[in-house]
């Protein structure tokens, strides 16, 4: 069968946007409208004539509302295979009438967690029979159309208006869409039960959903395919809900990359002004200063040459002269918690250039997981959300830190996290003066690092290289003691690290024979 005409309508929704509309539509082709509870008091205060589940029941809506629609004059109605003769038979003899579609929306979970509702309540907000509906709707979708969102309404009364009955192909785009959402919908309560109500980290199963899917222009190469999708429950509000003020459809990479800068960000939210710019998902110069002006120069100051194509992130408003600034190279994307009218004006010279307004800045602390596909299975972590404070810090060596080398440290400290394994940064006044990234021997990134200071030096005319007098981070212990002899043929002064290397004490005597002072943080960053 095709199409399939609609002669009777069940209808239980707790979004009860574009309800009436629906109704009046439906009503206007004869449907007969059947309902629930406050779907019905809608569709008579808007003067339908509505016939209510318990008239085909039987039996009274009872216990809270808890039972109401789980009856076989309701499921036999949708279940029931019209052209088989013993489906027939029964709905005659147990006089069960069709019903040709069901518009559900299921009540609102999420929206209760959200709140922070009670226990109690939050179990009051699992719906049973709305999901036992839709999915015997959806599993019949070859005679009965099921309906799970608003935005289907407009489609499907363009159906009933073109032919008075719905496609099958409609209906099976419908039938589809109807079973993600009550996945989404038992995924969301599965989480919560694991997480927040038994307070498990990893629970037996692990339900992953998104929702909302952007169709990207391709993925990290354009033989690839991609789209974003946003989780479905309770979630941090990131790139993802960013709002896009003005430039090209942001790519895969892009989200990548604009994550990555947001994140670093998030750490010196509510501090001094800060810059951080990002190229392929790693820093390549972030810094602090007394105007965001000021630390969008240091951090430039630290590669300009990664910088060209990079993303920009700030933590406080942009303002026009900082916008002005950032123009004057070629910029991907920028990403700021506001932006002046000035900004604004300035950004839109350079019409390829995203602009993303978050509004905030996440927290850098939160909690939750973090999932990488793997052939065959799935790794799971929680988020490297862990901190040291100054007062956690060892140290190890016969010199202390001063006070200034001591925050650039702790400085360094905070970028290294955020650079991909193997990690060195040095760092300055509240400016990396130089980061070696992602590779095989932590030597090598302290080369690297150092070089890139040395080339900053010779394009800005410097007496020095900014790595003289720096700090120095590195995400996990020097294995050998051929790392730390590298910052400090760079001119490094001090050296933070997490220590637990069984050559710790070759390291802290390579340290002291130079003067360096080092503390141990005790806590590893790595980030492959």
């Amino acid at each position: 069968m095709a199409d399939v005409a609609i002669k009777r309508a069940l209808l239980s929704v707790s979004d009860k946007s574009g309800l009436v509309e629906l109704g009046k539509a439906l009503a206007a082709k004869d449907v007969e409208l059947v309902s629930t509870g406050g779907t019905a008091r809608a569709l008579r205060e808007a003067g339908l004539e509505v016939k209510d589940v318990s008239d085909l029941t039987g039996f009274p809506e009872m216990m809270d509302g808890r039972v109401k629609t789980l009856h076989p004059m309701v499921h036999g109605g949708l279940l029931a295979v019209r052209d088989n003769p013993d489906h027939a038979a029964a709905m005659e003899k147990h006089e069960i009438g069709a019903i040709d579609l069901v518009v559900v929306n299921l009540y609102p979970f999420e929206a209760t967690v959200a709140k922070g509702a009670e226990r109690d309540e939050v179990i009051e907000n699992i719906d049973i029979g709305g999901p036992s509906m839709v999915r015997s709707a959806a599993k019949n979708h070859q005679f009965v159309t099921i309906v799970t969102d608003p935005a289907d309404y407009d489609t499907l009364i363009g159906e009933l208006d073109a032919t008075g009955a719905t496609s099958l192909d409609f209906r099976r785009k419908c039938a589809a869409k109807a079973f993600a959402a009550t996945a989404a919908y038992d995924s969301m309560i599965s989480r919560w039960f694991a997480f927040a109500d038994q307070e498990q980290t990893f629970p037996d199963f692990l339900a992953v959903n998104g929702k909302a899917p952007v169709e990207l222009r391709y993925g990290e190469n354009p033989h690839q395919k991609a789209a974003l999708y946003t989780p479905v429950g309770p979630h941090a509000r990131g790139i993802a809900q960013a709002e896009q003020l003005q430039g090209k459809e942001l790519s895969y990479n892009n989200y990548n990359d604009a994550d990555a800068a947001l994140e670093l960000c998030a750490e010196f939210k509510g501090g001094d002004p800060a810059v951080v710019i990002v190229k392929h998902a790693n820093p390549c110069g972030v810094a602090q200063g007394a105007t965001l002006l000021d630390a969008w120069n240091e951090a430039l100051a630290c590669d300009s040459v990664s910088a060209f194509g990079g993303i920009v992130a700030v933590n406080t408003e942009l303002d026009g002269e900082t916008a002005a600034a950032i123009c004057e190279i070629f910029t991907e994307v920028v990403i700021a918690p506001s932006v002046t009218d000035e900004a604004r004006e300035a950004f839109a010279k350079k019409k390829n250039l995203r602009l993303l307004v978050t509004g905030d800045l996440p927290d850098p602390r939160r909690g939750g997981l973090s999932v990488k596909p793997i052939t065959g299975g799935l790794l799971v972590q929680t988020r490297d959300n862990g901190a040291i404070s100054e007062a956690e810090l060892k140290v190890v060596t016969e010199r202390a830190p001063t006070e200034q080398e001591l925050k650039d440290c702790l400085f360094a400290w905070t970028v290294a996290r955020h650079v991909k394994s193997n990690a060195i940064v040095y760092a300055k006044d509240g400016a990396t003066a130089g980061i070696g990234a992602g590779q095989m021997n932590r030597r090598d990134s302290s080369r690297i690092a150092a070089l890139k200071a040395a080339e900053a030096a010779e394009k800005y005319g410097w007496d020095q290289s900014r790595a003289v007098g720096s700090a120095v981070a590195s995400d996990a212990f020097f294995p050998f003691a051929d790392g730390l002899l590298a910052a400090a043929e760079a001119g490094a002064t001090a050296i933070i690290q997490p220590g637990g290397s069984i050559r710790d004490d070759e390291v802290i005597a390579a340290a002291n024979e130079r003067g360096l002072a080092m503390v141990f943080t005790g806590m590893r960053h790595f980030r492959h």
